[in-house]
C-alpha cells in the first residue's frame, strides 16, 4: 500500500468526490489522482496557448541551417 496523508476538505466536497468515484468505479484516491492529473493538464493547456515571448519567437524563428 502506498503512503497516505489526511486533507480536510468540506463535506459537501467529500460526498461529492466520493458519489464521483462510485459512480465511475474507482476508489476515491483514484478519483482525487485522476482530479489533480486533469487540474495539471488544464494549467499546461493554458501555458502552451499563452502568447509567445520575443525570445521565444526568435528562437522558433532562427535559422537551423
Amino acid at each position: 500500500m502506498s503512503e497516505s496523508t489526511t486533507i480536510r476538505v468540506s463535506r459537501a466536497t467529500r460526498d461529492l468526490l466520493r458519489d464521483l468515484a462510485e459512480r465511475r468505479g474507482e476508489t476515491l484516491t483514484e478519483t482525487v489522482s485522476r482530479g489533480a492529473r486533469l487540474l495539471e493538464q488544464e494549467a499546461i493547456g493554458r501555458d502552451l496557448a499563452a502568447p509567445l515571448h520575443d525570445d521565444e519567437r526568435a528562437w522558433l524563428d532562427a535559422d537551423a541551417g
